[in-house]
């Protein structure tokens, strides 16, 4: 299976852009007090110290990179503002910047109805009592392609999603995925007269560590489980997400004594992992076979059943 990008450095690409934003408001600030521009120095020099504060919340990610997202929105809606109306510091530039700004940093529908509503302000802004139809019609059509850009990307995403069959969360197949998965080993292993196993792995303790220990303890155990399970598999045994909660291996192939087997080294492989916020990882399995000339249905309903059965009872 492939490795899974750590969730702590998907932030990462945000985290350098603001903090080389930060270092640009500094150099600017610099510039105008070596230019003996002192009356345009304070608003670069009080943003400054904004932007190092967003850099620091993006690197949290998490729900801290939206609030950071705010922050950058705001600075540089202010730098906008103050460079607009001089009429010696490229206007029909500055104007271009909201629209793109807005579009990177919120949500499409959001950054439209900000786009939108924002188009007076900036009009009037601009150096020059009544602004050149030009110009607004020039924001207006960077606004609809800036928009039309965001929604392919969206929709692109969206497409990725649907056709991913890594579940976002661990290194394990989703929930889809591992039910096409085992409707084909079923037909494999009916056709050519070989056994099939499935282990079902219970996380009980994911169900309350988000609650009481936050998501980064649910990420833990998630990652405890799926690299350990992982690492202990066959190239073609098939770890899936059957729930929130339940795992199942798929092991085709496999015979009862061979599952049990199986069962046993990741049994042993789980008990030394302990993790800060909820201790030893605790697991519970279950060993499923498909009985001979059971047909698809009937083992798929066994599968399930055993999996409620699994996730209701306190004992393992």
């Amino acid at each position: 299976m492939p490795d899974i990008e750590p969730r702590q450095t998907r932030h990462r690409p945000l985290t350098l852009v603001l903090a080389i934003g930060t270092l640009l408001l500094l150099g600017q600030s610099l510039w105008f007090y070596l230019a003996g521009e002192y009356q345009r120095m304070p608003l670069p020099a009080l943003l400054a110290p904004i932007m190092l504060m967003a850099t620091l919340l993006a690197s949290l990610g998490g729900g801290h990179a939206r609030t950071a997202a705010y922050m950058v929105l705001i600075c540089g809606f202010l730098l906008i503002a103050a460079e607009l109306p001089r009429p010696a510091g490229l206007p029909a530039l500055w104007i271009g910047l909201p629209p793109v700004l807005a579009l990177l940093l919120l949500p499409l529908v959001p950054a439209i109805l900000l786009n939108l509503g924002l188009a007076p302000v900036w009009m009037a802004l601009l150096d020059n009592p009544r602004p050149d139809a030009d110009v607004l019609l020039a924001y207006l059509s960077l606004v609809a392609m800036a928009t039309l850009a965001s929604w392919g990307r969206l929709r692109q995403q969206a497409l990725l999603r649907a056709t991913d069959p890594w579940d976002p969360e661990c290194r394990a197949v989703s929930r889809s995925h591992l039910h096409e998965r085992l409707a084909g080993e079923l037909d494999r292993t009916e056709l050519l007269g070989q056994s099939l196993s499935v282990l079902l792995i219970h996380l009980p303790q994911l169900e309350i560590a988000d609650e009481q220990f936050g998501p980064k303890a649910r990420q833990a155990l998630l990652d405890g489980l799926c690299e350990t399970a992982a690492g202990r598999c066959r190239a073609h045994d098939i770890l899936g997400r059957a729930g929130d909660s339940v795992f199942w291996l798929v092991m085709p192939n496999t015979t009862e004594s061979g599952a049990l087997l199986v069962q046993q080294r990741l049994s042993r492989a789980f008990e030394p992992i302990i993790l800060v916020e909820t201790g030893p990882l605790e697991t519970r399995t279950r060993l499923v076979m498909r009985h001979a000339g059971e047909d698809q249905s009937s083992f798929e309903h066994r599968l399930h059943t055993t999996t409620r059965r699994l996730t209701t009872t306190r004992d393992s």
